[in-house]
This record gives C-alpha cells, sequence and structure tokens, in this order.
C-alpha cells in the first residue's frame, strides 16, 4: 500500500497508459481523480472507457471520480485540481499524463497539427502542473508531480518532428520545477516509456512483421505494457522515491541503449 489514503490525480485517465497509473494508485490504497476528454473516450466493449475505469477503481474499495476537460484549454487544470479538492479534500500526487501524437510528415505539416500538439503535450502539463502545485502549496505537505515524457525526448523521430520536442519540453519541465518546488517539499520527476502496447496503438502493431521488427530492437524481447509504467509512477509516487527529484526514468526496456 505505497499510496494508502493518498489523492493522486491522473490526466489522460481513461485510456492507456493512464488508465493502469489510475488503478496502480488504487490498489497502492490511494484515492484517484481521474481526468478525460470526451472526444478520446471511445467505448470499450464494456462501455465508455471513463465509467469502466470509475467502476473498477470502486471495486478496489477505493473513491475516484472523472472530471472531462482538454488539457489544451489553461482552464482545465485548475477545474481539476479543485473538482479533486472538493472531493477528496487534497491532492498529493499529479500523474501528468495526457499526450497526442498525430504522426505527419515534417515538410507539409499544417499548423494546426502542430499547434495542437504542443497545446495538449507541453502547454497541458505546464498548466496542470502548476495547479496542482499550487494546491500542495497550499497544504504545506508537499507532494510529488510525475509527467510522462517519452524516449522521443532523446531522440529524433522523422514523422514527430512536432512531437519530440514537446517530450523533451515535459522532461526539461519537471527538471526545473524540480527546483522551483523542492523549497515546498514537492518533487518532480518523468517517465519515459519505449513502445508500450496499448489499445490506441493495437490495429498499427497487429501488423506480425512490424511487431516482430519492434521486439528485435528491444533487449527485454518485448513490448512494453501500460502497467509497466504505472509501477514506475507509482515508484516515484511513494515515500521510496523520497530523496528522488528532477530524475527521469527510462521504461522502455532497454530500447534507448540499443539505439546507440
Amino acid at each position: 500500500m505505497l499510496l494508502e489514503n493518498k489523492v493522486v490525480v491522473v490526466t489522460g485517465g481513461s485510456r492507456g497508459i493512464g488508465r493502469a497509473i489510475a488503478l496502480a494508485s488504487a490498489r497502492e490504497g490511494a484515492d484517484v481523480a481521474i481526468n478525460y476528454w470526451g472526444d478520446n473516450d471511445k467505448s470499450y466493449n464494456k462501455g465508455s472507457a471513463v465509467e469502466t475505469i470509475i467502476k473498477e477503481i470502486e471495486k478496489l474499495g477505493r473513491r475516484a471520480i472523472a472530471v472531462e476537460g482538454n488539457v489544451a484549454d489553461h482552464a482545465t487544470g485548475k477545474t481539476l485540481i479543485e473538482r479533486t479538492v472538493e472531493a477528496f479534500g487534497r491532492v498529493d500526487v499529479l500523474s501528468s499524463n495526457a499526450g497526442i501524437c498525430p504522426f505527419h510528415a515534417f515538410l507539409d505539416m499544417p499548423p494546426s497539427v502542430y499547434e495542437t500538439t504542443v497545446a495538449v503535450n507541453l502547454n497541458g502539463a505546464f498548466f496542470v502542473t502548476q495547479a496542482a502545485a499550487n494546491q500542495m502549496k497550499t497544504q504545506g505537505t508537499g507532494g510529488a508531480i510525475i509527467a510522462t515524457s517519452s524516449i522521443s525526448a532523446l531522440v529524433g523521430g522523422g514523422m514527430q518532428t512536432h512531437y519530440t520536442p514537446t517530450k523533451a519540453g515535459v522532461h526539461s519541465l519537471m527538471q526545473s520545477c524540480a527546483i522551483a518546488l523542492g523549497p515546498y517539499g514537492i518533487r518532480c520527476n518523468s517517465v519515459m516509456p519505449g513502445t508500450i502496447a496499448t489499445d490506441l496503438n493495437a490495429e498499427d502493431l497487429s501488423d506480425k512483421e512490424k511487431r516482430a521488427y519492434m521486439e528485435k530492437r528491444i533487449p527485454l524481447g518485448r513490448l512494453g505494457e501500460p502497467d509497466d509504467v504505472a509501477q514506475c509512477v507509482v515508484f516515484l509516487a511513494s515515500d521510496r522515491a523520497r530523496y528522488v527529484t528532477g530524475a527521469s526514468l527510462l521504461v522502455d526496456g532497454g530500447l534507448f541503449v540499443n539505439l546507440q
């Protein structure tokens, strides 16, 4: 019970890695506030993604709320934190996880694709972190902020020229926030997932040759699972990482070192 009686906020928490983070936090004893964006909350076989995750958390004996909002809107972070405090009384952990990656060639990329990616991935992380940090400062008991960056922060991507800078920015944001928020006992770290198999990329990974090629590049011999990332987020959120701040944890099965 690494997060017993803590309150965890997860952006982009209804699907993929965010969903795994929300569930892992609940299993470790936390109440969870899940931010989701309705346009991305497509149906699972058992109903909408956010309804499903709320029910799963409640079955674990923990409380959960869902707060809809696009993190690209500056007001979403503030609203999310306010709703969380109304429901649970405090915020102890923020998992800033919401992000998008619409692949597109560089030379003919429309400004709208670039601007939307920056607005969600970087601006969204900035403003939700700011809102959570102000609440943690007011509480006076410290806290933990973990942002989902990416291995793409460290390597290039020909179809990701708009995406990789945002993930490098998220990594840099956590380093700077570690300095700015350290005096308040707020630790700021990031995780850098490699290739993680989720429902969002299931169709792409159904190509057996492509999947085999990707697995061959990973020293551990398999693609990552959302819970691989979630367990690292739980660690960084817990008191076991009480002296860890400004760090970035690669969760990629060794892919990055094999690319060097």
